[in-house]
């Protein structure tokens, strides 16, 4: 595949990146003997709705524009994505990483209920494509929580068709790009309403319900419901409806490539219990369980981890005297990531890809000194015995992260949201360096 040649802007960027990557090189930079195994994948993450721009047939879309809403911004142009994924992908190649995961927009590909658009099925292969030009392996999200509109007007996930739609849906996109995949998850974090549950900070109730509501008049429809914004009486409803799509699709893409590995990726915190009384494995129960049985059945399981919590006698609680907290509030303990995998691993019986893990903060010196953390917690991990496929690392880009819109900065790069100039940060470098030693 012929891509155009570097703009003067991307020149400057890639520039500044060997520069980087030179210093991250130099005297002082030396390897510690641990190694990681042959073949361990290094890579960074983004999500269609969060990076492409004016998913305009998404759910998420409506949602950001409603009147009321609980989105502090609308995602707009986003990264603008859609149209530079190949300077992304440089990005990811330049800096000495072998994996790149992205995701499908179900909205995009199909926006109406059974239309399904070819071109783009096309655009994402192309995607895949330059991938594999570049030296990359594509990890694919089939779904990365957006639905089309009209899939979350008929009550998205709480639908009993939601399942075989998906399916559906599945199928189509695995019939033109799973030749090119190096592993697909279905679903991502189908578990995180429950788990946002259990934060000590409840969710905005009253206004996301509002907001559900207006989208659904908006729809001309009794239930509009989206997979990471739904209310609580639902949730119940969704999880069983979840689990069967993620069976239905891993079937799907099966079917179309039985060699293909599928998984599923799940948002899980490191619990810590508090007191003899503490019900941390209630929580447990309740969150992970029924996501660890059906991700039994799969060749890996993807594990996505950023915090450590407490959980009391009666539920979440906060963090001892003296931790320090992250920016989001949370105890980003870098040790969480080492637990959470063995805890996963000891549960599915899988291997484990670790499809997202990072740190929002604006200052990336903390980024810099989490990288390097939270490794040597996961080579642990692996010395004693859990099979750890890959680290791909949330987020390549500075980019919307759903009602908090662009304030929280995970990236890995930075993106100038006028311009869209890709600037690489020095944590970017730090991973390379860890990359290209397969050491921390």
């Amino acid at each position: 595949m012929t891509l155009p040649p570097p703009s003067p802007s991307r020149r400057v960027v890639i520039g500044g990146l060997a520069a980087g990557l030179a210093a991250a090189r130099a005297p002082g930079h030396a390897a510690s003997t641990r190694r990681f195994p042959p073949g361990f994948l290094w890579g960074a993450a983004t999500s269609g709705h969060q990076t492409e721009g004016n998913n305009l047939a998404s759910d998420m879309w409506l949602l950001e524009h409603l009147a009321p809403t609980i989105f502090d911004e609308p995602s707009g142009d986003a990264c603008n994505s859609f149209e530079l994924w190949p300077a992304d992908l440089a990005l990811v190649r330049d800096l000495g990483l072998g994996a790149y995961r992205f995701s499908l927009e179900w909205a995009r590909i199909e926006p109406e209920r059974g239309q399904f658009s070819t071109a783009m099925l096309d655009h994402y292969r192309r995607i895949i494509e330059g991938c594999h030009a570049r030296g990359l392996v594509p990890i694919v999200t089939f779904n990365h929580f957006t639905t089309p509109r009209w899939f979350a007007a008929a009550g998205g996930w709480t639908n009993r068709q939601a399942p075989e739609l998906f399916a559906r849906f599945c199928d189509k996109a695995a019939r033109a790009l799973a030749d090119g995949i190096g592993y697909a998850t279905t679903l991502n974090e189908p578990d995180l309403l429950p788990l946002l549950n259990w934060r000590l900070t409840p969710r905005p109730h009253s206004k996301l319900r509002d907001m559900l509501a207006a989208a659904a008049i908006a729809c001309g429809t009794p239930k509009f419901c989206a997979a990471n914004m739904a209310n609580d009486e639902d949730i119940a409803v969704m999880t069983p409806l979840l689990i069967a799509g993620h069976k239905a699709g891993r079937a799907a893409i099966k079917a179309v490539r039985p060699a293909l590995p599928v998984g599923v990726s799940l948002a899980v915190q490191d619990d810590v219990a508090v007191g003899w009384d503490s019900i941390r494995d209630l929580k447990r129960a309740e969150v992970y369980a029924p996501w660890f049985a059906a991700a039994r059945d799969d060749e890996f399981v993807g594990v996505q981890n950023y915090e450590r919590m407490y959980i009391g006698p009666h539920g979440t609680t906060g963090a001892p005297a003296g931790v320090r907290l992250g920016h989001s509030g949370q105890d980003n303990n870098p040790a969480s990531l080492g637990a959470v995998v063995r805890y996963v691993h000891a549960q599915v019986g899988r291997p484990v890809i670790v499809s997202e893990n990072g740190l929002n903060t604006p200052h990336d010196a903390e980024r810099v000194a989490y990288i390097p953390a939270a490794l040597a917690g996961l080579h642990e991990a692996i010395a004693d015995g859990v099979p750890v496929l890959g680290y791909i690392h949330w987020s390549l880009l500075d980019n919307f992260e759903w009602s908090a819109g662009y304030a929280p900065k995970f990236g890995l790069v930075a993106v100038d949201r006028t311009s869209f100039r890709r600037t690489p940060k020095p944590s970017a470098h730090v991973l390379a360096r860890i990359a290209a030693a397969n050491a921390v």
